[in-house]
């Protein structure tokens, strides 16, 4: 397909225009013109633009891409390499942070849970909203993530504590445990974890779980990558550059 048609379904799919980011969302860096490949990875990392040159691809799709807001401006060293990198090859690049989160069918916060076998039913501002069926301690639950995402978690709280009320929001957003305490659930998850993140958590009684920044989003962008390969025919593969954080 057109670069030009894919870059305006995935902005209109995602709804990009909604979101105050802090970085643009969208096509990033231009390529070919012409799609027939895409890979898709969490971060635009060397890595991953070697490996999708090596897969044969015409557009990467990430969740991390860049021009960060605040970041410096000059286009020297890691940032040059990167984009002489795309420009030479002529690979172009998507990235969608903030939009492909909240997505409510093919997001990270909603593919999250899939993963881990549970179902959003409902939503405070970015946190997803969770119910179990019936509670379980948080050390079975911790074991349950820690088998489905492939890495131990970080657990602050009693191991013994009954579960039931869950929120959710993947990558670096421990900063919205205030809202998830105030939302009177039993745990929080997310990727990243800060030093204040353990005092609110024991001060306020619920527990929290940090589960990995990269860990947690890489099924958002592999849903996105497989619903434009079935609605448009298109090749995908996701590759997984792995990350300890």
């Amino acid at each position: 397909m057109k670069i030009d048609d894919l870059s305006d379904y995935l902005n209109q799919l995602l709804q990009a225009e909604r979101f105050n980011d802090y970085c643009p969302n969208g096509l990033q860096v231009g390529g070919k013109r012409e799609i027939n490949k895409i890979v898709t990875g969490v971060t635009a990392s060397m890595d991953l633009l070697q490996a999708a040159l090596q897969a044969n691809a015409d557009a990467v799709l990430v969740h991390h891409g860049y021009f960060w807001r605040n970041e410096a401006l000059p286009i020297t060293g890691i940032k040059k390499r990167r984009l002489q990198f795309l420009l030479q090859h002529e690979i172009n690049l998507f990235a969608f942070h903030l939009p492909l989160d909240a997505h409510p069918e093919l997001g990270n916060n909603v593919m999250l849970a899939k993963q881990l076998g549970l179902s959003v039913t409902g939503w405070v501002e970015m946190l997803a909203m969770i119910e179990l069926d019936s509670p379980q301690s948080l050390k079975s639950f911790a074991t349950v993530i820690e088998e489905k995402l492939k890495r131990k978690p970080l657990v602050i709280g009693d191991l013994t504590k009954p579960i039931k009320h869950i929120a959710l929001c993947t990558g670096a957003a421990q900063g919205y445990i205030e809202q998830a305490a105030a939302a009177n659930v039993d745990v929080y998850i997310s990727g990243e974890i800060s030093e204040q993140t353990v005092h609110v958590a024991r001060e306020s009684g619920m527990a929290y779980i940090a589960a990995g920044h990269h860990a947690t989003e890489r099924y958002g962008i592999q849903a996105l990558g497989e619903h434009l390969a079935q609605k448009f025919g298109l090749q995908h593969e996701f590759i997984d550059c792995d990350n300890p954080v």
